[in-house]
């Protein structure tokens, strides 16, 4: 049977709620405690670190929080940065790394969106922190341990009001915590605190397959992580269910996949035209994407009255959305345009640059089904190099692959 576990997010999540609910179930199975979190993070060569885990009660309800020490820093760390100190790490496992890169890589997502920037140049302030970055890599090290294979969650409750961060005064959710909720179900909360901060809803949107009642499992132990606040009308604790599904009840597609997959919303825009020639139509398309469309696309049709004619379909952001209709009305002789919001699963995606006899070229890497990695070199790479060398762009697509075959060798 397969190991399961449920958060129950009824006052948020945390990253040390997480931690704490995790070594928590660990004490009474047998198979994890805070110190062997505290090597695994000191691998990382982040200095000193002390992490201890305590019993403490809230609204009377008993509960294990986490508190970590370490030297005084004001270091504002790039992904690039945790990524590198996650990998040298000989204390933790490849499959523990693995999870903690994903979590990083959802919270470096959210806050290059929020900010306008990218993944790479995006820099982390609270959750860059050491305590932050022992809360998501001890998360990882545990799930791991206890050999967790899938995860499901409560709908979650953010709280309300508003919070301080590095960049001032924000309303809550924090607008990252907000990008990194899009998709995931929130539970109304009248409760003027931040319940659930950016590194708890990037541990959910890293992990969790499913998010609803508690699924069919045999119950192996509870957990319960404290968060740092009291709060004055319920407990604020994380309550974590490690379980095996009952007979008959399967692993979701999700929870059995072995690669890492991420979710988001597009909005579909489509209008059919039957009246606009190929390079009008090639125009609009520019347009579109210059503007900040995802994709354009053209699908043959035949309209009413046997004319023949295109769907010319665009997918966006919601916040594009506006400004993409008025170019798709000015730009084609669509009188009305279709609008729906669409679900999308799309393989995690990291940049890496290869070194060939050409010169440096651009790739993306994906992991696909099965625990393989693939490399595709940039389009605009391998085009513009064939113009530089006079070789066809073949040749330089080959190069790319090669080089990333024996990167290693």
């Amino acid at each position: 049977m397969s190991k399961i576990a449920y958060f129950d997010c009824l006052s948020g999540i945390s990253g040390d709620m997480t931690l704490g609910a995790l070594i928590d179930i660990g004490a009474q199975t047998g198979e994890l405690d805070a110190n062997t979190i505290e090597t695994a993070v000191r691998s990382m060569g982040l200095g000193e670190i002390t992490i201890q885990a305590q019993t403490v009660k809230k609204h009377g309800f008993r509960a294990i929080k986490v508190d970590i020490a370490h030297p005084p820093e004001h270091a504002h760390r790039h992904l690039h940065h945790i990524t590198e100190m996650i990998d040298r790490a000989d204390a933790i496992t490849p499959a523990a790394k693995q999870l903690a890169h994903k979590i990083f890589l959802e919270l470096a997502k959210a806050e290059a969106k929020v900010h306008g920037s990218t993944i790479e140049k995006v820099h982390f302030h609270e959750v860059g922190a050491i305590d932050s970055i022992a809360d998501i890599v001890g998360t990882a090290v545990a799930v791991t341990t206890l050999g967790i294979e899938s995860i499901e969650a409560s709908a979650v409750p953010t709280g309300s009001g508003t919070i301080t961060i590095a960049h001032g005064r924000v309303a809550i959710p924090a607008p990252a915590t907000a990008e990194l909720l899009k998709g995931i179900p929130i539970a109304s909360s009248d409760v003027q605190a931040e319940l659930t901060t950016p590194t708890g809803a990037a541990i959910l949107k890293a992990t969790a397959s499913r998010f609803g009642s508690i699924p069919s499992m045999s119950t192996i132990a509870v957990g319960y992580g404290a968060g740092s606040k009291d709060l004055e009308t319920q407990a604020n604790i994380l309550k974590v269910m490690l379980g095996e599904r009952c007979g008959g009840a399967e692993p979701s597609p999700e929870a059995a996949r072995d690669y890492p997959l991420e979710t988001d919303q597009v909005v579909v825009l489509e209008t059919n035209i039957d009246d606009a020639s190929p390079q009008s139509l090639a125009f609009c398309a520019e347009r579109l994407l210059d503007a900040g469309a995802l994709d354009v696309f053209q699908t043959p049709c035949v309209m009413k009255k046997g004319r023949l004619g295109v769907v010319l379909t665009t997918l966006c952001d919601a916040e594009h959305v506006a400004q993409l209709e008025s170019i798709l009305f000015t730009h084609t002789s669509s009188i009305g345009i279709r609008r729906h919001t669409s679900n999308r699963r799309k393989l995690v995606r990291r940049s890496e640059t290869v070194s060939t006899d050409f010169g440096p070229l651009r790739g993306k890497v994906v992991v696909v089904p099965g625990g393989a990695e693939r490399f595709a070199i940039e389009d605009d790479d391998a085009v513009a190099m064939a113009k530089q060398h006079s070789v066809d762009v073949a040749q330089v697509r080959a190069a790319a692959q090669s080089a990333w075959q024996n990167r290693n060798s």
